[in-house]
Protein backbone atom coordinates (compact mmCIF):
# COMPACT_ATOMS: atom_id res chain seq x y z
CA UNK A 1 0.00 0.00 0.00
CA UNK A 2 2.87 2.37 0.78
CA UNK A 3 4.37 1.79 -2.66
CA UNK A 4 0.98 2.35 -4.31
CA UNK A 5 0.46 5.66 -2.48
CA UNK A 6 3.98 6.84 -3.29
CA UNK A 7 3.44 5.97 -6.93
CA UNK A 8 0.19 7.95 -6.89
CA UNK A 9 2.00 10.96 -5.45
CA UNK A 10 4.76 10.59 -8.04
CA UNK A 11 2.36 10.40 -10.98
CA UNK A 12 0.01 13.05 -9.65
CA UNK A 13 2.68 15.69 -9.03
CA UNK A 14 3.52 16.57 -12.69
CA UNK A 15 -0.20 16.67 -13.46
CA UNK A 16 -0.67 19.02 -10.52
CA UNK A 17 2.06 21.33 -11.83
CA UNK A 18 0.23 21.70 -15.13
CA UNK A 19 -3.06 22.14 -13.30
CA UNK A 20 -1.63 24.94 -11.17
CA UNK A 21 -0.52 26.91 -14.24
CA UNK A 22 -3.86 26.56 -16.02
CA UNK A 23 -5.92 27.21 -12.89
CA UNK A 24 -3.96 30.40 -12.33
CA UNK A 25 -5.54 31.96 -15.41
CA UNK A 26 -8.95 30.66 -14.31
CA UNK A 27 -8.36 32.38 -10.98
CA UNK A 28 -8.09 35.71 -12.73
CA UNK A 29 -11.45 35.01 -14.38
CA UNK A 30 -12.89 34.04 -11.00
CA UNK A 31 -11.69 37.31 -9.48
CA UNK A 32 -13.48 39.19 -12.25
CA UNK A 33 -16.66 37.31 -11.29
CA UNK A 34 -16.30 38.54 -7.71
CA UNK A 35 -15.10 35.35 -5.97
CA UNK A 36 -12.85 35.51 -2.92
CA UNK A 37 -9.70 33.36 -2.74
CA UNK A 38 -11.44 30.87 -0.39
CA UNK A 39 -14.51 30.65 -2.63
CA UNK A 40 -12.32 30.09 -5.67
CA UNK A 41 -10.37 27.35 -3.90
CA UNK A 42 -13.54 25.49 -2.91
CA UNK A 43 -15.09 25.90 -6.38
CA UNK A 44 -11.98 24.48 -8.06
CA UNK A 45 -11.62 21.60 -5.63
CA UNK A 46 -15.21 20.47 -6.20
CA UNK A 47 -15.45 21.28 -9.93
CA UNK A 48 -12.11 20.06 -11.29
CA UNK A 49 -12.62 20.77 -15.00
CA UNK A 50 -11.24 23.76 -16.85
CA UNK A 51 -14.13 24.17 -19.32
CA UNK A 52 -16.76 23.62 -16.64
CA UNK A 53 -15.06 25.99 -14.25
CA UNK A 54 -14.71 28.70 -16.86
CA UNK A 55 -18.41 28.32 -17.66
CA UNK A 56 -19.16 28.55 -13.93
CA UNK A 57 -17.30 31.83 -13.49
CA UNK A 58 -18.78 33.29 -16.67
CA UNK A 59 -22.30 32.43 -15.50
CA UNK A 60 -21.64 33.89 -12.05
CA UNK A 61 -20.40 37.11 -13.65
CA UNK A 62 -23.63 37.22 -15.70
CA UNK A 63 -25.76 36.79 -12.51
CA UNK A 64 -27.23 33.52 -13.76
CA UNK A 65 -29.76 31.57 -11.70
CA UNK A 66 -28.72 28.46 -9.77
CA UNK A 67 -30.57 26.12 -12.13
CA UNK A 68 -28.79 27.71 -15.09
CA UNK A 69 -25.45 27.15 -13.39
CA UNK A 70 -26.34 23.51 -12.73
CA UNK A 71 -27.48 22.91 -16.31
CA UNK A 72 -24.38 24.47 -17.87
CA UNK A 73 -21.98 22.60 -15.58
CA UNK A 74 -23.80 19.31 -16.22
CA UNK A 75 -23.58 19.65 -20.00
CA UNK A 76 -19.99 20.88 -19.96
CA UNK A 77 -18.81 18.02 -17.76
CA UNK A 78 -20.98 15.30 -19.31
CA UNK A 79 -17.97 13.55 -20.79
CA UNK A 80 -17.01 12.35 -17.34
CA UNK A 81 -20.05 10.04 -17.40
CA UNK A 82 -18.36 8.14 -20.21
CA UNK A 83 -15.01 8.11 -18.44
CA UNK A 84 -16.63 6.79 -15.26
CA UNK A 85 -18.31 3.97 -17.17
CA UNK A 86 -15.03 3.02 -18.84
CA UNK A 87 -13.04 3.17 -15.61
CA UNK A 88 -15.60 1.07 -13.73
CA UNK A 89 -14.69 -1.82 -16.05
CA UNK A 90 -11.14 -1.71 -14.69
CA UNK A 91 -12.29 -2.12 -11.08
CA UNK A 92 -12.86 -5.43 -9.33
CA UNK A 93 -16.34 -6.92 -9.56
CA UNK A 94 -16.57 -7.02 -5.75
CA UNK A 95 -15.62 -3.35 -5.32
CA UNK A 96 -17.95 -1.57 -2.87
CA UNK A 97 -20.44 1.02 -4.11
CA UNK A 98 -19.04 3.81 -1.93
CA UNK A 99 -15.54 3.35 -3.30
CA UNK A 100 -16.89 3.35 -6.85
CA UNK A 101 -18.66 6.66 -6.17
CA UNK A 102 -15.50 8.18 -4.71
CA UNK A 103 -13.50 7.02 -7.72
CA UNK A 104 -16.08 8.63 -10.01
CA UNK A 105 -15.61 11.93 -8.20
CA UNK A 106 -11.84 11.70 -8.66
CA UNK A 107 -11.94 11.57 -12.47
CA UNK A 108 -10.35 14.25 -14.61
CA UNK A 109 -9.03 13.83 -18.15
CA UNK A 110 -5.47 13.20 -16.97
CA UNK A 111 -6.39 11.10 -13.91
CA UNK A 112 -8.58 8.99 -16.17
CA UNK A 113 -5.52 8.40 -18.35
CA UNK A 114 -3.59 7.17 -15.30
CA UNK A 115 -6.44 4.84 -14.34
CA UNK A 116 -6.72 3.33 -17.81
CA UNK A 117 -2.94 2.86 -17.99
CA UNK A 118 -2.84 0.98 -14.66
CA UNK A 119 -1.99 -2.68 -15.35
CA UNK A 120 -4.65 -5.17 -14.34
CA UNK A 121 -7.40 -4.38 -11.82
CA UNK A 122 -7.38 -0.71 -10.85
CA UNK A 123 -6.04 0.11 -7.39
CA UNK A 124 -8.36 2.81 -6.02
CA UNK A 125 -5.80 4.11 -3.53
CA UNK A 126 -3.39 4.87 -6.37
CA UNK A 127 -6.04 6.86 -8.22
CA UNK A 128 -7.27 8.66 -5.12
CA UNK A 129 -3.75 9.69 -4.11
CA UNK A 130 -2.84 11.00 -7.55
CA UNK A 131 -6.12 12.88 -7.79
CA UNK A 132 -5.95 14.44 -4.33
CA UNK A 133 -2.49 15.90 -4.90
CA UNK A 134 -3.38 17.16 -8.39
CA UNK A 135 -6.72 18.59 -7.26
CA UNK A 136 -5.20 20.47 -4.31
CA UNK A 137 -2.67 22.02 -6.68
CA UNK A 138 -5.49 22.83 -9.13
CA UNK A 139 -7.49 24.59 -6.42
CA UNK A 140 -4.36 26.35 -5.15
CA UNK A 141 -3.69 27.66 -8.65
CA UNK A 142 -7.15 29.21 -8.75
CA UNK A 143 -6.55 30.79 -5.35
CA UNK A 144 -3.21 32.20 -6.50
CA UNK A 145 -4.81 33.60 -9.66
CA UNK A 146 -7.49 35.37 -7.67
CA UNK A 147 -4.88 36.86 -5.35
CA UNK A 148 -2.72 38.00 -8.25
CA UNK A 149 -5.75 39.48 -10.01
CA UNK A 150 -4.92 41.41 -13.11
CA UNK A 151 -1.37 42.32 -12.06
CA UNK A 152 0.30 40.05 -14.61
CA UNK A 153 0.09 40.99 -18.30
CA UNK A 154 -2.27 39.00 -20.48
CA UNK A 155 0.46 37.42 -22.64
CA UNK A 156 2.09 35.90 -19.55
CA UNK A 157 -1.19 34.31 -18.48
CA UNK A 158 -1.72 32.94 -21.99
CA UNK A 159 1.77 31.42 -21.98
CA UNK A 160 1.04 29.64 -18.69
CA UNK A 161 -2.07 28.06 -20.21
CA UNK A 162 0.05 26.14 -22.73
CA UNK A 163 1.08 23.70 -19.98
CA UNK A 164 -2.20 21.77 -20.27
CA UNK A 165 -1.37 20.69 -23.83
CA UNK A 166 1.90 19.18 -22.65
CA UNK A 167 -0.02 16.94 -20.27
CA UNK A 168 -2.33 15.73 -23.00
CA UNK A 169 0.66 14.89 -25.19
CA UNK A 170 2.24 12.95 -22.33
CA UNK A 171 -0.90 10.82 -22.10
CA UNK A 172 -1.41 10.31 -25.84
CA UNK A 173 2.11 9.63 -27.12
CA UNK A 174 3.09 6.49 -25.10
CA UNK A 175 0.04 4.35 -26.08
CA UNK A 176 0.16 5.71 -29.64
CA UNK A 177 3.75 4.47 -29.99
CA UNK A 178 2.69 0.96 -28.93
CA UNK A 179 -0.56 0.66 -30.91
CA UNK A 180 -1.00 1.70 -34.54
CA UNK A 181 -4.79 1.88 -34.15
CA UNK A 182 -4.45 4.41 -31.33
CA UNK A 183 -1.86 6.33 -33.34
CA UNK A 184 -4.30 6.61 -36.24
CA UNK A 185 -7.27 7.49 -34.06
CA UNK A 186 -5.50 10.46 -32.46
CA UNK A 187 -5.26 12.61 -35.64
CA UNK A 188 -8.69 11.35 -36.75
CA UNK A 189 -10.14 12.59 -33.46
CA UNK A 190 -8.45 15.96 -33.92
CA UNK A 191 -9.90 16.33 -37.42
CA UNK A 192 -13.37 15.26 -36.30
CA UNK A 193 -13.27 17.71 -33.41
CA UNK A 194 -12.24 20.52 -35.74
CA UNK A 195 -14.97 19.61 -38.23
CA UNK A 196 -17.63 19.36 -35.53
CA UNK A 197 -16.71 22.80 -34.20
CA UNK A 198 -17.20 24.25 -37.69
CA UNK A 199 -20.27 22.25 -38.74
CA UNK A 200 -22.08 22.16 -35.38
CA UNK A 201 -21.36 25.52 -33.73
CA UNK A 202 -24.75 25.50 -31.98
CA UNK A 203 -23.69 22.53 -29.82
CA UNK A 204 -21.60 23.18 -26.73
CA UNK A 205 -18.05 21.91 -26.54
CA UNK A 206 -19.04 19.36 -23.91
CA UNK A 207 -21.88 17.98 -26.05
CA UNK A 208 -19.63 17.70 -29.10
CA UNK A 209 -17.03 15.89 -27.01
CA UNK A 210 -19.60 13.35 -25.79
CA UNK A 211 -20.92 12.67 -29.29
CA UNK A 212 -17.46 12.30 -30.84
CA UNK A 213 -16.25 10.08 -28.00
CA UNK A 214 -19.17 7.68 -28.40
CA UNK A 215 -19.00 7.56 -32.21
CA UNK A 216 -15.21 7.24 -32.55
CA UNK A 217 -14.74 4.75 -29.71
CA UNK A 218 -17.68 2.62 -30.89
CA UNK A 219 -16.34 2.56 -34.45
CA UNK A 220 -12.86 1.62 -33.22
CA UNK A 221 -14.25 -1.15 -30.99
CA UNK A 222 -16.23 -2.64 -33.88
CA UNK A 223 -13.50 -2.36 -36.50
CA UNK A 224 -10.49 -3.13 -34.31
CA UNK A 225 -11.59 -5.23 -31.31
CA UNK A 226 -9.02 -5.80 -28.57
CA UNK A 227 -7.80 -9.36 -28.11
CA UNK A 228 -8.47 -10.82 -24.67
CA UNK A 229 -5.06 -12.11 -23.61
CA UNK A 230 -6.40 -14.36 -20.84
CA UNK A 231 -9.24 -16.09 -22.66
CA UNK A 232 -7.80 -15.84 -26.13
CA UNK A 233 -11.05 -14.35 -27.35
CA UNK A 234 -12.09 -10.94 -28.54
CA UNK A 235 -13.66 -8.11 -26.57
CA UNK A 236 -14.80 -4.65 -27.68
Amino acid sequence: MRRVILRGLRDGFPIGLGYFAVAFSLGITARGAGLTPLQGWIASFLNHASAGEYALYSMIAANAAFWELAAVIFVTNMRYLLMSAALSQRMGSDERFGRRMLTGFCITDEIFGLGIAWPGTLNCFYLWTAFLLADVMWASGTLAGIVAGNVLPGNVVTALSVAIYGMFLAIIIPPARKNRVVAALVPISFLCSFGAARLLPALSEGTRTVILTVVISAAAALLFPVQDEQAGGVKA
